[in-house]
């Protein structure tokens, strides 16, 4: 049985938008060197929060499901 890649697609978009609103948000972490005098260096570790935001979250989960279901109707 061949997937049709709008099925595919769909299911794709689908999980990434459950994921989505069960971790609407992240934290991305960047060090960056400051200054280096021989072996000595002096670093900084900057945290950053990421917000997805909900509407886009459910933008996807739509796109998916229409995905999804022209998928499965094309295969009738």
């Amino acid at each position: 049985m061949s997937r049709s890649p709008l099925i595919v697609l769909g299911a794709v978009l689908i999980v990434l938008g459950l994921v989505g609103f069960a971790m609407p948000m992240f934290t991305t972490q960047e060090t960056t060197e400051l200054a280096r005098i021989g072996e000595l260096k002096l670093e900084t570790t900057q945290t950053t929060t990421h917000v997805i935001p909900p509407l886009l979250i459910g933008g996807v989960l739509v796109v998916g499901v229409i995905l999804l279901g022209a998928g499965l109707y094309r295969k009738r």
